[in-house]
């Protein structure tokens, strides 16, 4: 099995963030959505695996958004996402395993990425102690999980380690570790497609 960051890599170099970024935007404008509902003051963001920066580029133009950094594993996707950057945004090429951050963060925002962790139960419980505000929130999407029958085949496919966890599982970690007022949901669901589980919890 290959290293989830030598894939990526690779996808970076040949265009296919792109591709990913076409097939996450519903799921992501929802969990967005959801985050920032109702929200009147100064936030900021962390994306922990980031990719090429496309939601922080679009997180950044919230005028409520007072910082935007993004962690990713991929020297080609950091350096593809500083290109597309404006400039108000940080990036930190780190694998998110051995991550120690410096800040604390009032909303932390994740998509497709837990389950090629080693230990995603040991990073959620960083995440909580370390990474966010008081009274902070995290929100996580994954489209590889139990339920969805079609993901099933996907760690062959693309010859890189997946955990496999189904719903239940996933929110008892963000119960064990902590979180509170934790809920999950499938977004984006339809026909032959479980949708993207949302699992969300706060400080």
């Amino acid at each position: 099995m290959r290293k989830a960051t030598d894939v990526f890599g690779e996808w970076a170099a040949k265009g296919k963030d792109e591709g990913m970024e076409k097939n996450h935007a519903i799921p992501v404008k929802e969990m967005i959505d959801f985050i920032l509902s109702n929200r009147e003051k100064k936030f900021s963001f962390l994306d922990l695996g980031c990719g090429n920066g496309w939601v922080l580029r679009e997180i950044a133009k919230n005028p409520l958004c007072n910082r935007a950094v993004g962690i990713d594993g991929s020297e080609n996707m950091i350096a593809k996402a500083n290109s597309l950057s404006n400039g108000n945004i940080e990036y930190i090429l780190q694998d998110i395993n051995f991550f120690n951050s410096k800040e604390k963060y009032d909303i932390i925002h994740s998509m497709e990425v837990l389950y090629y962790l080693d230990n995603p139960k040991e990073v959620l419980n960083n995440i909580l102690n370390t990474y966010l505000e008081k009274s902070g929130s995290l929100i996580i999407g994954i489209d590889h999980y139990y339920e969805n029958a079609e993901s099933h085949s996907w760690q062959e496919q693309v010859g890189t380690k997946m955990l496999m966890f189904n719903e239940l599982e996933w929110v008892q970690m963000f119960r064990d570790v902590g979180f509170q007022k934790v809920e999950s949901w499938r977004a984006n669901k339809h026909q032959g497609w479980e949708g993207t589980l949302v699992i969300t919890g706060k400080k």
